[in-house]
């Protein structure tokens, strides 16, 4: 029986006891026992299996965990560093993840049931003889709960939770406490959205620099994150701290999956003919001097596969956040930045220096901030760097492709809400069937936005980018009923409308015009529209007037004709 794809599953314990598929990462924990800091930093981008592993290494070193858990997996052939390390340690694991909140006291409350979780997991210190009385009573306000059921710990209990906790444990197990933090900078990135931005860095430095500077009760911690936030916002102080980031070479092997792995895991299902497609659509990610595919989008895609062998490929990535990130970039974006984007849309490269070290408020002072925020969160990676340490920046597959072209819509679209006068002098052209002002706006449209012209998309979806143009214009004219790709006559046309006060009908079929062959591709678009009958919709709902338009459009042009 083959064992289950872990859908959304980061809990390592469970992965090796319930009969799913894991790939081997634990070759972590020796090189990172054998190149060890006080403190620890992997900035991953979403995705990227940085949780599985943080519950790896908690599973490995702490105290009466189950050894079975790791029978058969690479570190198991460590036979000397197994006998030394493994379930000798107490661990605190937190995650931040979701720590957030409308205001800081909110995101304090959440902080403090992450904490005061942990700590309840250590029922053990309460009663423990190897703590004097006044530590067994810190230890329980730790755990209180106020009248609501909530933790009812002080802001200074808060801010020294992770250190208390750790010494308690060190004191009652005689072992140094091993701290890692998942998501150490989550709470920044809600704390900035929402205004509370100081507020939060206040908070969390107080908590990592007491816990992670000079404790003398922690072995070591290891924290994850999607940004390298700057030393001096949080980290102030810290000796020994390294960090690890998507440009360095050292454990790039450990965070996504490499292309042996997924080869690996492809011939298990029986999915090798799906090869090329999950490389063209996940892969394309560099890490130091890796390839990497994004796990979380080849899992999810082999499950829609059990599910349906002639499932098509998506992304799933993009469902786990709301990409505001590129709806800010666009927003900032002025001409000349838009040319750039254009540049990566259609498969080449921009030339960018990379700030690997920011504040949140740092992100949006500059548009170059973005660029690096838009490389360290997967949007973009790196095709090496020059002499001059400029990386080189590009779109790694199709499915981050995508994302770029959805949000590049709704940025067309809210920009076009907010020019309602030429918005209208467009659309009123198509009711009176005045193509020369139809080409003169829509063009001047075509020139604001960026376009697709890639040689390796496929003529269609290069039609529907400009197809997608069109409907985020009229969607935001009222008065107008607008249907995409009804099904009318013989087929379905690429866009109709009705202007009901008016009994006008409207049918568009878009073309792309390949090499500039406007007058070639309006005339194919019109001979669609008749042969297929495309009208025949716009009739029956008794529109009197009907206007029958082929458009051809090639890079920034465009060109109309009708009927």
């Amino acid at each position: 029986m083959q064992t289950k794809l872990p859908m959304g599953i980061e809990n390592f314990k469970r992965i090796r006891t319930e009969g799913y598929y894991y790939v081997d990462k634990t070759g972590l924990i020796k090189d990172l026992l054998q190149n060890m800091a006080y403190v620890n930093l992997f900035t991953r981008p979403r995705r990227f299996g940085k949780t599985l592993n943080m519950s790896m290494l908690k599973y490995f070193f702490e105290a009466g965990s189950d050894i079975a858990l790791f029978d058969g997996l690479e570190i198991s052939k460590e036979k000397e560093l197994c006998e030394e390390y493994m379930g000798k340690f107490p661990v605190i694991s937190i995650s931040l993840k979701e720590v957030a909140g409308e205001n800081f006291d909110a995101a304090k409350r959440v902080l403090r049931s992450v904490l005061g979780d942990e700590a309840v997991s250590f029922p053990f210190l309460a009663e423990s003889d190897r703590l004097t009385e006044t530590e067994r009573l810190q230890y329980k306000k730790l755990i209180a709960l106020d009248e609501h059921g909530e933790y009812a710990m002080s802001d200074e209990v808060l801010s020294k939770s992770l250190l208390t906790l750790s010494r308690f444990l060190q004191k009652h197990f005689g072992q140094s406490t091993i701290v890692l933090i998942d998501e150490y900078d989550a709470p920044l990135d809600k704390a900035y959205q929402s205004d509370y931005y100081d507020d939060m860095v206040n908070l969390i430095r107080m908590l990592f620099g007491r816990a992670l500077k000079t404790n003398d009760s922690l072995k070591f911690a290891v924290l994850t994150g999607c940004l390298r936030i700057s030393k001096e916002s949080i980290f102030t102080g810290l000796n020994n701290f390294n960090v690890y980031s998507i440009k360095d070479v050292q454990y790039h092997e450990y965070f996504g999956f490499s292309d042996t792995e997924v080869r690996q895991l492809l011939e298990y299902y029986g999915f090798m003919g799906k090869y090329d497609i999950i490389k063209r659509w996940y892969d394309g990610y560099h890490f130091g001097e890796m390839e990497v595919y994004c796990p979380w989008d080849v899992v999810s895609y082999c499950h829609a596969l059990k599910m349906n062998p002639a499932t098509e490929p998506k992304n799933y990535w993009v469902n786990t956040s709301s990409n505001d990130i590129i709806r800010r970039f666009l927003s900032m974006a002025d001409a000349a930045t838009r040319d750039e984007i254009e540049l990566l849309i259609n498969g080449s490269h921009v030339k960018k220096m990379i700030h690997q070290e920011l504040t949140y408020r740092d992100l949006e002072s500059d548009i170059d901030n973005l660029w690096s925020l838009l490389f360290t969160t997967g949007y973009l990676t790196q095709d090496g760097d020059d002499d001059d340490g400029i990386s080189l920046l590009v779109i790694p597959n199709r499915a981050i492709h995508w994302i770029y072209v959805q949000q590049i819509r709704k940025w067309f679209k809210d920009e076009a809400r907010r020019h309602t006068t030429k918005l209208h002098r467009l659309c009123r052209a198509f009711e009176e069937n005045d193509t020369t002002a139809i080409e003169k706006e829509l063009t001047s449209y075509l020139r604001k936005t960026i376009s697709i012209r890639d040689t390796s998309t496929k003529k269609e979806m290069k039609e529907n980018f400009y197809h997608g143009i069109l409907l985020g214009l009229f969607g935001n004219m009222g008065g107008w009923k607008v249907r995409s790709n009804a099904e009318s006559g013989d087929g379905y046309s690429d866009v109709s409308v009705e202007v009901e006060d008016r009994d006008i009908g409207i049918v568009i079929e878009l073309k792309y015009a390949e090499d500039a062959a406007f007058d070639l591709a309006c005339k194919e678009a019109l001979k669609q529209i008749h042969v297929r009958n495309y009208e025949e919709i716009l009739i029956d709902d008794g529109m009197k007037t009907i206007y029958r338009y082929g458009i051809a459009c090639y890079k920034k042009r465009c060109k109309v004709i009708s009927e």
